[in-house]
């Protein structure tokens, strides 16, 4: 009887609802695939901002802890001062008695002007093809085949280089001149404008671009290629903080050693304004290089170093992300996100 009732007490609700509509008014329906394009865009959305912001604490914290090294580095890549681990040190000491402790961090704002966009587009950029990848090839939840793997990498690399460049070649500059001449970052921009034109902001891009595709593209690729054979062989789906740092080490080491010679190229032709030396296309200036300084001590000036600075960068870089990554995902499931 009361549920007679009650059923008699919701048609009549219905009736009177009914009755208030006006004439061609239409009684809203709740859609569920509505709800389920709602709830994905959502998640979404979350993904995305969850990788913008471990990429870009992935990037910072990975450069500043190696900016003295970076610095050092690229202070002999524009030189034809010959390279060695002795040189490095002095150089290094030399300007801490000089100028103090913190001028080895000399051009770190510039680099985290562009490392934290840059660091953010890449592994959001990556995210995003191997999501893309893994739909179109078949593997959408899954560890991407080789060669998908290696372009996604690539194309996550090109698109960060594409949109940040112009603050690569700010940092460059910063790191190579006294404090005297660049006062800050805006003033870089300014000077260069306004003394060797706007086109000066993007010297060296195509060199970056064709060192970009190796580098990124082996670097995710040895990451993501390793961490999928740990998975099979320990049966383990998420590697230890060391390990995850070892990975990162490996692909930093081969990624960087692929792509080296143009990295020399880009900084040749970014700092050419300011070093007195005149820098036409890429061939002419590896040329110019090779036959000055050699092969080995031209192209490959400060490879050593940059198998000290790469592995331990891009290490801390791989591990800081997915560790956020986790740490986002457990403060989402505890209602904090």
């Amino acid at each position: 009887m009361s549920v007679v009732g009650e059923s008699t007490g919701m048609g009549g609700g219905v009736q009177e609802q009914r009755a208030s509509l006006t004439q061609g008014e239409v009684l809203p329906i709740a859609s569920s695939s509505q709800s389920e394009a709602s709830y994905e865009g959502i998640k979404q959305t979350r993904s995305v901002l969850n990788s913008l912001f471990s990429g870009a604490l992935a990037g910072a914290v990975a450069k500043t802890a190696v900016a003295p090294l970076d610095r050092t580095k690229i202070i002999f890549q524009v030189s034809s001062a010959r390279f060695s681990a002795k040189e490095a040190y002095k150089l290094i000491y030399r300007t801490y008695l000089k100028d103090g402790f913190f001028s080895l961090w000399r051009g770190n704002s510039a680099t985290m002007v562009r490392v934290i966009p840059y660091a953010a587009i890449q592994f959001c950029a990556h995210e995003q093809y191997k999501e893309l990848l893994g739909g179109y090839y078949g593997f959408q939840g899954k560890a991407l085949p080789p060669v998908p793997r290696l372009v996604a990498g690539s194309m996550a690399g090109t698109t960060a280089a594409m949109l940040t460049y112009p603050l690569d070649m700010v940092r460059a500059r910063m790191a190579v001149t006294p404090k005297e001449m660049y006062s800050n970052i805006l003033h870089v921009f300014v000077r260069i404008s306004r003394e060797e034109g706007l086109k000066t902001l993007y010297r060296g891009f195509t060199p970056t671009i064709l060192g970009v595709v190796p580098y990124a593209g082996l670097s995710f690729f040895t990451y993501e290629t390793l961490k999928k054979l740990h998975a099979e062989h320990s049966g383990r789906l998420k590697p230890y903080s060391y390990e995850r740092l070892a990975f990162g080490a490996c692909a930093g080491l081969i990624g960087q050693s692929a792509s080296y010679p143009l990295d020399v190229v880009r900084r040749r032709l970014q700092t050419a304004g300011v070093t007195g030396h005149t820098y036409g296309t890429i061939l002419g200036t590896m040329k110019d290089i090779v036959s000055e300084e050699g092969v080995v001590r031209g192209l490959y000036k400060g490879l050593s170093m940059n198998w000290v600075k790469g592995p331990i960068a891009v290490g801390i870089s791989f591990t800081t992300f997915d560790l956020t990554q986790i740490l986002l995902r457990k403060l989402h499931q505890m209602g904090y996100t």
